[in-house]
């Protein structure tokens, strides 16, 4: 039996903090997992980016409410679910997760959660999981699945290494050189045959 999972960041939709940097005016808001691979030390540098700024979870939210999915991403999605069973494994926040979720035709996703005060400020995030998406591969294993695996970041890697077939998607010029035994994509449709083709 096998579980595809995705990564959902670069591959399904949009970076949201790129996205944010890009509507706040604040370019350090653009580093992300593709840039940075420890996930602990990159929450922290934007959880103090957002207090130095004066920005909450609100700000964030709005800009969440105009990202749309990549081009051919619900449609790739839903033919995928017509298929196998599919899992979105995210590093992103459920406060975060729902407006997309809802373009996407309310796939699964396990993702973290933020730690928000009463007035609205981010003061911490809790990770699911020690390496949520390779914690949760390995989980998937041990109830008898057999995982596929496909993702653009650090963050990623290992989920697709600890499964029987895994792939990089719109990942970086530096992260494919650095796994060029990896076969990566760019398009939808090359992704799904490839899927398709390890079921």
């Amino acid at each position: 039996m096998n579980i595809v999972c995705l990564d959902m960041e670069g591959v399904l939709v949009p970076e949201i903090w790129i996205a944010f940097a890009e509507v706040t005016g604040i370019p350090e808001f653009k580093r992300t997992t593709r840039d940075e691979p420890d996930y602990n030390k990159l929450m922290k540098y934007r959880i103090d980016l957002l207090e130095k700024h004066g920005l909450g979870l609100k700000e964030i939210q709005d800009v969440i409410e105009q990202i749309d999915p990549l081009e051919g991403a619900k449609e790739f999605l839903d033919e995928l679910r017509a298929t196998t069973q599919v899992i979105i494994l995210s590093d992103t926040f459920s406060q975060f997760a729902g407006p997309l979720m809802k373009k996407l035709g309310y796939p699964t996703i396990f993702c973290n959660e933020l730690i928000v005060d009463e007035a609205g400020k981010v003061t911490d995030f809790r990770m699911r999981c020690v390496k949520s998406k390779l914690t949760t591969v390995k989980g998937l294993h041990s109830i008898g699945y057999e995982t596929i695996a496909a993702g653009d970041s650090f963050n990623d890697l290992g989920m697709i290494r600890a499964s029987k077939a895994g792939f990089l998607f719109k990942s970086t010029d530096a992260i494919k050189a650095d796994n060029p035994d990896l076969p990566a994509f760019e398009e939808f449709d090359d992704l799904l045959a490839a899927i398709k083709a390890a079921l």
